[in-house]
């Protein structure tokens, strides 16, 4: 395994994104989301880490229904809700 400035996999990477700076900009967060998932494929990163934050919920909503896109949803393999910290996801990948 390489890293990913190498252009070979990396499947023990982690990636995270926090979305407090950006939490009232949609497109932005749609942007970043996008981004972040790219970037995951791209150096086959076994997680990302999204941080929407506790707030009202409305974020993670917006996260979770991101997600849900069948192009998106595609791409990953599960989602888990952090069970002690409402405020954060973790994405999950699975490389053959």
């Amino acid at each position: 395994m390489g890293t990913p400035e190498s252009g070979k996999t990396c499947r023990v990477a982690k990636l995270k994104l926090d979305l407090h700076d950006i939490y009232n900009r949609g497109h932005d967060i749609d942007a970043a989301l996008r981004g972040i998932i790219d970037e995951a494929v791209r150096i086959h990163a076994s997680e990302v880490e999204i941080i929407p934050g506790k707030g009202s919920g409305a974020l993670k909503k917006h996260v979770l229904r991101f997600l849900d896109e069948p192009e998106i949803k595609a791409l990953y393999h599960r989602v888990e809700k952090d069970s002690k910290n409402f405020g954060r996801l973790f994405v999950h990948f699975r490389w053959k």
